[in-house]
Order: C-alpha cells, then sequence, then structure tokens
C-alpha cells in the first residue's frame, strides 16, 4: 500500500466559519494542488470522521478534502457570526471553503445531506464536477424512505410545535446508533465511536435544535430535484450510485432513479444499510477507484 500523508486543518470562511477538514494525498506528490481533487460530503447526524477510513484509500493516488459542515463535527460558527442552519447555507459556506482552497474542479462523493449541498454546488458550479459518486445521497422523490420522512414530511407541511416536537427522537441515541446499524449485515462489526461520537456532539448546547432545524429545512430541497435531475440529463456527469440497499431513510429506488436521467450511470446496491461505509468499505474504494480511473480521473 502506497504511503499516504494525511492532515486535520481548519480555514476561515464565509465571514467568520472556522471549517475543520481532512485532507490527504500520496505522500510522494511533489505538487499535492496538482492531484485531481475528490471532495467528500458527510450526512447527519456526522461529519468527516465517516471518511476517516475511506480517505486514506483514496489519498494513493488524489489530493481528498472531507469538510465538517457547520453544525457537525469540530466546524465552528461563532454565535456572533449569527449562521442560518439552512441547505442553502450549508452550500455558500461550500462554495467559500472550495474557494479559499482554490478547488476549481473536483470529483464529488455525496452522501444523505451531503447530497442536496453537493447539487447544489454543482448547479451553481456546473464546471466544477468531474464525476459524482453517490453513496445514499438521493435526488429523487422516490428515494425518500417510509416511515422515516413521514415525521419530518408532517412538519414540513405543518412546523407547530407539536409536530416540532414529534422530531426529537430523531436526535437521541438509539436512533442514532439505529443508523449505523439498522440494515448493516453484521451489525457487531460497526464500530460503536461513530454513533457516540455523532450523539456526543448532538449534546452540545442547542444543537439537537440546529438539527432539528436541518430536518425541517430539508424540503426547501425537493422543488430542486428537478433542477439536479435537469443537470444530469444534460451534462452526463460519470455516475456512480454506490448503494446500501437495506437503507430505510433513502430507499434503493433513489438509486435506480439516477439511469432514468443518466443511462450511462453505474447503480450498486450494497449489502449494507445507511451508513455504507463502515461495513463495506473494501468493496466501495475499489468500484471508487475503478470508476474513476475509467472515465479518466
Amino acid at each position: 500500500m502506497a504511503s499516504v500523508t494525511s492532515h486535520v486543518k481548519t480555514v476561515n470562511v464565509d465571514g467568520g466559519i472556522d471549517v475543520f477538514y481532512r485532507e490527504a494525498y500520496p505522500a510522494s506528490a511533489k505538487d499535492p494542488k496538482a492531484l485531481p481533487v475528490i471532495l467528500l460530503l458527510h450526512g447527519f447526524p456526522a461529519s468527516s470522521f465517516q471518511y476517516r477510513n475511506l480517505i486514506t484509500r483514496l489519498a494513493e493516488k488524489y489530493r481528498v478534502v472531507a469538510p465538517d459542515f457547520p453544525g457537525y463535527g469540530f466546524t465552528v460558527a461563532p454565535d456572533s457570526r449569527k449562521y442560518e442552519y439552512t441547505f442553502a447555507s450549508l452550500t455558500q459556506t461550500t462554495l467559500a471553503f472550495l474557494d479559499a482552497l482554490k478547488i476549481e474542479k473536483f470529483a464529488v462523493y455525496v452522501f444523505d445531506y451531503g447530497a442536496p449541498t453537493g447539487f447544489r454546488v454543482m448547479l451553481e458550479r456546473p464546471g466544477a464536477i468531474t464525476a459524482i459518486i453517490t453513496q445514499n445521497g438521493n435526488a429523487y422523490v422516490e428515494g425518500l424512505g417510509q416511515p422515516f420522512w413521514s415525521g419530518p414530511q408532517k412538519a414540513w407541511e405543518d412546523p407547530s410545535p407539536a409536530n416540532l416536537k414529534a422530531l426529537e427522537y430523531l436526535v437521541n441515541f438509539d436512533t442514532t446508533k439505529w443508523q449505523y446499524t439498522n440494515g448493516a449485515p453484521d451489525p457487531s462489526s460497526v464500530p460503536p465511536e461513530t454513533y457516540h461520537l455523532d450523539y456526543y456532539l448532538m449534546t452540545r448546547p442547542g444543537n439537537a435544535q440546529i438539527q432539528l432545524g436541518y430536518l425541517v429545512n430539508y424540503k426547501t430541497n425537493i422543488p430542486l430535484y428537478p433542477d439536479f435531475q435537469k443537470y444530469f440529463r444534460e451534462h452526463r456527469p460519470p455516475t456512480l450510485a454506490v448503494w446500501g440497499k437495506h437503507d430505510q431513510i433513502f430507499v434503493p429506488p433513489g438509486a435506480e432513479a439516477y439511469k432514468r436521467d443518466n443511462p450511462d450511470a453505474i447503480v450498486k446496491l450494497l449489502d449494507a444499510g445507511h451508513f455504507a461505509l463502515e461495513t463495506s468499505l473494501d468493496e466501495i474504494s475499489s468500484d471508487i477507484l475503478a470508476f474513476l480511473a475509467k472515465n479518466g480521473i
């Protein structure tokens, strides 16, 4: 296995947001900034930590960058910034992050919340995306699993105090653990530090409300689904949909739908759940490397 240089860093962007990120590249690289970039965008309730193992696999050949979104991991949005925790804000912060690192082109790995954020970035900068790897990263209504989304959808239609309070179970420990272990072929193979870290970070003062705010704000992504799909049809970016088929949050029809707009998309369903990397790292990393090589990236 090739030697990899890895870093954890922070960069101040978007009017005062200290974005924490992980970066890695081949140790032999004379100029890492000249390497093709893979941008890894995490989901709820995780952070770039979910990519801790994938990063080093991909960094044997590529410059790999994985930021923590505001409200997650170790990124800090100071109170004085009065940050609005919405997907529109996540998009602008991600764009500012890319500008700060002078990243103009990249393949993007999207998962969960990383999908609408990455696809919004895609619409803002249509020439920036060299390829899409979507791992349970949804862009289709049929990908919204039930009953998981029934509570949020009720709150989208009527954000009453009662409907918002009914969502609080989504930020408790049991649900956090369930997201990692449900659908895993062997739940005992999922490291407990994953869901314990996510839950611990959600217990920070005010963070649970931030997470509930994102859940409600997810409704703003649904009207953009047709725009995402139009991009897929018109630009035909190389696309690999590698999907945990037992995921109850973003279900397999959401993976298959990518072929409707881009017939060249590769769709692969794995014996895995939502956080498929925890149990299918070898398969996913090998598929990504083969996919990128096939497309000359």
